[in-house]
């Protein structure tokens, strides 16, 4: 089965109620994509289509793992996904129309004349949402900060320089002298 194949279901032949299909993710899967700023991902996706009558329900289910680099301090980090994801599928006459009109991103429309529905894209951009806006390293149990701490104060170092520096914070300084 080739690669694209995989991710297409041929949902006329199934009868209605539900159905399940499980993704095995790894970097393979996102060559077809453009570069990614993770790597070594190991995500699952359970897939859940509940087949109606003129439409479907599809629930997509991420977890797994993926490893990138914490936004502060650039330590390497492996970060756990896990998210839920719904849409539903609407078979119309013209769904090209009904998509462009469609203001709701989770409902989309197929013809009555198709018979698969490719769901990598949709694959794609559930596992990119399920990883945090900001990753960073965390804490301890103890609630100490994980980052490499001689990073973070070479950081702060160099933004109380560039502050004292720009005309500019002087100005701001004096509105954060008020509120102390």
């Amino acid at each position: 089965m080739s690669h694209q194949r995989e991710y297409e279901i041929a949902y006329v032949g199934l009868k209605p109620g539900i159905h399940e299909f499980n993704y095995e993710i790894t970097d393979k899967f996102f060559a077809l994509y453009q570069e990614q700023d993770f790597n070594n991902c190991r995500a699952k996706v359970k897939l859940s289509l509940d087949k109606k009558n003129g439409f479907m329900l599809l629930k997509f289910e991420i977890g797994g793992t993926i490893s990138t680099f914490c936004d502060r301090c650039g330590n390497p980090l492996e970060l756990e996904l896990w998210d839920e994801f719904n849409i539903t599928v609407k078979v119309v006459e013209e769904p090209e129309v009904m998509n462009d009109e469609e203001d709701d991103p989770d409902v989309y429309y197929v013809g009555r004349n198709e018979s698969h529905i490719y769901v990598a894209d949709w694959i794609y951009e559930f596992i990119n949402l399920s990883i945090p806006a900001r990753k960073l390293c965390g804490t301890d149990e103890e609630g100490n900060d994980k980052c490499n701490q001689e990073i973070v104060s070479r950081l702060n170092n160099n933004i109380e320089t560039e502050n004292s520096k720009n005309p500019l914070w002087e100005g701001l300084q004096k509105f954060k002298d008020l509120e102390n």
